[in-house]
């Protein structure tokens, strides 16, 4: 189980969660709803890691296509990017290999976070 758990806030926290699952493929590992149906937390899985998302403000401005908050390890890069695209993300940096023999992209999310993508495992 990991021990490290990467924090992000939305401000409609069920839409980050609808997008992250259909555009990153993230599962739904927790779910907590208010008597209303507002959801104020969230944890998403991937692999053997998660990430929590919360009930915030979105963003004051937009990180630059280069600043990274999360990054994911993913066995086929090209899939994962056309599945992202398909669903809506916003590709900063297309599919690219590096010096280091990783295959990487990077998207935007549907309030701005930029996540990277790549085969390799730290």
């Amino acid at each position: 189980m990991p021990s490290i758990y990467p924090v992000l806030r939305y401000p409609d926290v069920r839409a980050a969660v609808d997008f992250l699952r259909s555009a990153f493929g993230l599962t739904v590992h927790e779910l907590y709803e208010e008597p209303d149906g507002t959801v104020r937390h969230a944890e998403l899985g991937h692999g053997d890691g998660l990430v929590m998302i919360g009930a915030g403000p979105a963003p004051v401005s937009r990180p630059a296509d280069d600043d990274y908050r999360v990054y994911l390890a993913v066995d086929d890069v090209d899939a994962h990017h056309r599945r992202a695209r398909e669903a809506g993300a916003e590709i900063v940096r297309s599919p690219f290999d590096t010096d280091y023999g990783s295959r990487d992209y990077a998207a935007r999310d549907l309030v701005g976070v930029v996540w990277s993508f790549g085969t390799y495992h730290p």
